[in-house]
């Protein structure tokens, strides 16, 4: 393939016809019309839907534009930053992460990044599902113990652990009592148990409310509803001003939070800047150092 016409291509897709590209670039309209053909007939496919004033994307163009896209951004940053002597980061860096880390820290990150590369335009967005990076265009993905997968190259940055919270007057339940509880979602009468400093221990637990959100189930657990699971970097500043008291560490496997980025690609300066602040930020990847961030 072509690599000048798969370039042209792009920037006649990204404009929406020949002559906006034409005008935006400075570049000849023939030449870039003859690009396109040139690639339309090397792949036999039609890219493009040529109207009487402007030119739409096919199935197949769409496909290709969205692909493409982002490699040759990637490319072009790389090839100006060797020719400029230099890794300065630079351009679109497009991030996924985690609802709870977005609201509680990521605002913080996001701004003080910004602030040391301030050619760097950074995105963020917030959600738990997972996300193909490749064909939804981010260069970088945080995420709470994801599952393996080969393509990804990633790092735990930092850890965390659950902890069972409540008001300091709400009681704590004595054997074989039900104490109500705030959980995330939806659920059934359950068991948690618990580590204490007297050994393992068991609490029954009723739902009385279930909420779509940790920071809402946090917010209802210090009215006193009920008991609450939640990250202790979440509730550490509540439990120092007795906001609420910790029952005890929740028994369950560890939480730790991951980057994770395409094996294929080459590691750009922009993600590598900020895998870098995120070090920085959590040296030791501490709960202690995520609550004092949350905390600030």
């Amino acid at each position: 393939m072509d690599l000048l016409a798969l370039a042209d291509f792009n920037l006649v897709a990204r404009h929406g016809g020949v002559g906006k590209a034409a005008r935006a670039t400075g570049r000849p309209k023939a030449t870039l019309s003859r690009r396109v053909a040139e690639l339309e007939s090397s792949l036999d496919l039609r890219l493009f839907e040529r109207g009487a004033r402007n030119l739409k994307l096919t199935e197949e163009g769409r496909a290709l534009f969205e692909r493409t896209g982002r490699l040759l951004a990637e490319l072009d940053e790389t090839t100006s930053a060797i020719a400029s002597g230099g890794q300065t980061p630079k351009g679109k860096l497009r991030i996924s992460a985690p609802v709870l880390f977005s609201q509680s820290a990521m605002g913080k990150i996001a701004a003080q990044f910004a602030l040391k590369y301030p050619e760097v335009r950074l995105e963020v967005t917030s959600e738990d599902r997972p996300v193909d990076m490749i064909e939804e265009g981010y260069d970088l993905v945080i995420r709470v113990n994801p599952d393996s997968d080969e393509s990804l190259i990633g790092r735990a940055f930092l850890r965390d652990r659950l902890v069972v919270v409540a008001s300091p007057d709400l009681p704590r339940p004595t054997k074989d009592a039900v104490a109500p509880g705030v959980i995330r979602g939806a659920g059934e009468q359950q068991t948690w148990r618990l580590k204490t400093p007297n050994g393992l221990s068991s609490i029954s637990i009723d739902p009385a409310l279930g909420l779509a959100s940790l920071i809402m189930v946090r917010d209802a657990a210090r009215i006193g509803v009920g008991a609450a699971r939640l990250p202790i970097s979440l509730v550490a500043q509540d439990i120092t001003d007795g906001r609420l008291v910790n029952w005890g560490d929740f028994d369950g496997p560890e939480i730790a939070l991951w980057t994770l980025y395409p094996s294929r690609r080459l590691l750009s300066p922009k993600v590598s800047a900020f895998l870098d602040f995120l070090k920085q930020a959590f040296p030791n990847g501490t709960p202690d150092e995520l609550a004092a961030f949350i905390a600030r």
